[in-house]
């Protein structure tokens, strides 16, 4: 089992209240909606309470190109990415030394929002200390489920490579993606929920050295992932691709898809690894959004109490996509959890898809 061992975020500088989002919205859709008062009720029930952006407040009030859209995710991009790995890397609540880049064998880099070639992580090599044989593997197109996706990848590259050590970086500047005029409730929606974050996951293999804080005794360690696409729904997540950007689709029906199709998912794979539900300590689970993480209760019957952690990521910073759950993952590894005890992380994405992730603390 490969080892979860450190992890770094990174908040982008602007920081907006629903509050303040709220007034925006009023300013920029009043006129095109009768009802807009009533469409704002969903900013004041999404648990959200303030949100990080790469840009300052005026920016999304004007019109934007694609391309200027897109060269400011390469350059925001490859600025918060070092942000996070260096923040990851050097960690003293995970690390009792820093673990040198030029030690990483690998870079998964995840995201969604934008796009480059050569790769993100390919321009962050070029301004750090990275070995020129680091292997790149950028992945694109699995919006929020891309957390959970990654980390299982560089799972999978560590159990080949047992004394491989890996990062991955999770990154999702949506706020970028941001359509003035777009008038659709989807895009209402986005508003209200939709975030910019950084994440970078440092995953060990057994046979890897890294000197670690004796502040957190048990660390995660992956027991097996599961991925599940749900045949020929499409439509439900994902972007429409137009001349001006990137437009999002977000299907009201998702918390009713959750509560159809996830429970027998999650319990048939719970079934392969001889567990049930009742032997999930801890639910880490992508923060999509208040009727998401009801969704998950309702239909996995668990407490409230179990998306805790999921619920204060949500409040703190928004659905940021793919970096949420890997939030989530940190603020677990920062808790007193025991020896053997079990944890099921998970999120949804374009697909529409499910991946989950068994963790045991140990």
């Amino acid at each position: 089992m490969s080892n979860i061992i450190s992890i770094g975020t990174f908040d982008p500088p602007n920081v907006m209240t629903q509050e303040e989002s709220i007034a925006i919205a009023r300013s920029l859709f009043g006129k095109s909606f009768p009802d807009i008062d009533r469409l704002l009720s969903i900013f004041d029930n999404s648990l959200v309470q303030r949100r990080h952006f790469a840009m300052p407040i005026e920016w999304y009030s004007q019109p934007h190109s694609l391309q200027e859209r897109n060269d400011l995710f390469i350059k925001l991009a490859t600025e918060y990415g070092i942000e996070a790995i260096n923040a990851c890397l050097s960690s003293s609540e995970f690390l009792a030394g820093d673990v040198p880049s030029e030690e990483i064998d690998a870079i998964f880099f995840v995201s969604t929002t934008g796009m480059a070639t050569p790769s993100i992580e390919a321009r962050i090599m070029n301004r750090m200390s990275f070995s020129p044989r680091t292997r790149r593997i950028p992945i694109w197109g699995l919006g929020c489920a891309g957390g959970v996706a990654g980390i299982a990848l560089a799972d999978a590259y560590c159990q080949a490579n047992p004394r491989a050590k890996v990062i991955l970086i999770a990154l999702e500047l949506c706020s970028l993606t941001f359509q003035l005029s777009d008038l659709s409730k989807s895009n209402l929606v986005g508003v209200s929920l939709f975030a910019d974050g950084v994440t970078c996951v440092l995953v060990a293999g057994e046979e890897s050295k890294i000197p670690l804080s004796a502040g957190h005794p048990y660390r995660p360690k992956i027991r097996s992932s599961r991925t599940t696409l749900m045949p020929n729904s499409e439509g439900i997540m994902g972007w429409d691709v137009k001349d001006d950007g990137l437009y999002v689709v977000f299907s009201r029906n998702i918390p009713v898809v959750i509560r159809g199709w996830l429970k027998d998912n999650i319990e048939e794979y719970l079934t392969s690894e001889d567990l049930s539900l009742g032997d999930i300590r801890h639910f880490v689970a992508h923060p999509g959004g208040r009727k998401i993480l009801e969704a998950y209760q309702d239909s996995l019957n668990i407490p409230e109490a179990m998306t805790r952690i999921s619920r204060a990521v949500l409040a703190e910073h928004g659905n940021m996509s793919s970096p949420s759950v890997v939030y989530v993952l940190r603020e677990f590894m920062l808790e007193s959890i025991g020896q053997g005890e079990i944890g099921l992380m998970t999120a949804l994405g374009p697909g529409f898809s499910s991946e989950l992730l068994l963790l045991e603390w140990q």
